[in-house]
């Protein structure tokens, strides 16, 4: 039996997940032996806990392939197992359901059965967070919004919800609400290179909406290029840090006084805000993002089996970022 089945099928391709699937007979047959019902199953039992492992994670590419039966067989083990009142279970029921609705009205009818098990058990996580999911899957922006909002005032430590609902205010154009979100996660995993990425990725996109106004616009480009440096400080290889630091030092450079000096925009002593780098530290930070983005760029060009964990569409990008600095320097 293949030991990728062991591991939660995260990003799996198509390909790999049809693979996988295409397991699900022979892991059912295999284990087709007669156990006890529940609960006398969580007593008399010599399974280990990889089976069940198993079984979880063959409903996930069954459903993502269409093998709704094996899904459903799978399904039905870990209810007998134990039982449809385990939350973890209810997840997977309210997953295959989803994966299998035909259409808005079929989804209502699971968001409501989700409310339901919400009422009778607030603390039901991953109940709350399928029906945040499924709230965004059908373009219920605020509704999810509101949902998470909830949810995170039962749970203020859950870094991943920060995420999610700034991913949400990003959507709204709140970018405001979306970079605290951000910071609200940086203050439970302070070392998540993503997510540093993601906050200066999100100042950046704000300060591009800003109007006319040079200084907001350096002291923002400024503020997207801390938190770009502090991911590539955490992880140097990660692509989305450098090239948002290459775009946010291009666009820095462009509005710094060529005499080199460093422009002070505190208010007074007492203020946190960092003095805006000279144009030299910003050139010289994107010279460092450009050589990082050209290396990721050719070897994953090269198929080196150590650099090919980017994504096809983020490499691209980069190689077209890469050649607008070409078609500069030749004009």
């Amino acid at each position: 039996m293949s030991t990728e089945l062991l591991r939660p099928p995260v990003h799996l391709t198509p390909a790999e997940a049809l693979r996988l699937s295409q397991q699900a007979p022979a892991v059912l047959e295999k284990h087709a032996s007669w156990s006890l019902p529940w609960p006398l199953s969580l007593v008399f039992t010599s399974d280990s806990p990889e089976k069940w492992a198993i079984y979880e994670n063959l409903i996930l590419s069954c459903l993502r392939t269409g093998d709704d039966k094996s899904a459903q067989e799978c399904l039905d083990k870990l209810k007998a197992r134990f039982g449809e009142g385990n939350q973890r279970v209810m997840g997977l029921v309210g997953l295959y359901h989803e994966a299998i609705a035909n259409d808005n009205k079929e989804l209502k009818v699971v968001l409501k059965s989700y409310e339901e098990a919400i009422a009778e058990n607030p603390t039901n996580m991953i109940i709350r967070k399928r029906h945040i999911a499924l709230l965004k899957s059908v373009g219920e922006v605020a509704g999810a919004t509101a949902a998470l909002v909830d949810l995170l005032d039962v749970v203020p430590v859950d870094a991943e919800a920060w995420t999610e609902i700034s991913d949400l205010y990003f959507q709204q154009g709140l970018y405001t609400q979306a970079a605290f979100s951000l910071e609200e996660a940086l203050l439970i995993t302070p070392n998540a290179w993503n997510i540093h990425a993601k906050l200066g990725e999100v100042i950046y996109t704000s300060t591009l909406a800003l109007s006319n106004n040079d200084d907001s616009k350096r002291k923002g480009f400024a503020r997207s290029i801390k938190s770009f440096c502090r991911s590539v400080e955490l992880c140097d290889d990660y692509l989305r840090s450098n090239y948002g630091l290459k775009l946010a030092t291009s666009k820095l450079i462009h509005l710094l006084p060529s005499s080199g000096a460093s422009l002070d925009v505190r208010k007074n002593a007492d203020d946190n805000e960092l003095p805006i780098p000279p144009l030299k530290t910003v050139q010289k930070l994107n010279e460092l993002a450009t050589s990082k983005l050209a290396e990721i760029v050719r070897r994953y060009s090269t198929k080196d089996e150590n650099w090919s964990g980017y994504e096809e569409a983020e490499i691209i990008a980069s190689r077209e970022l890469l050649n607008r600095d070409v078609e500069k320097t030749i004009r």
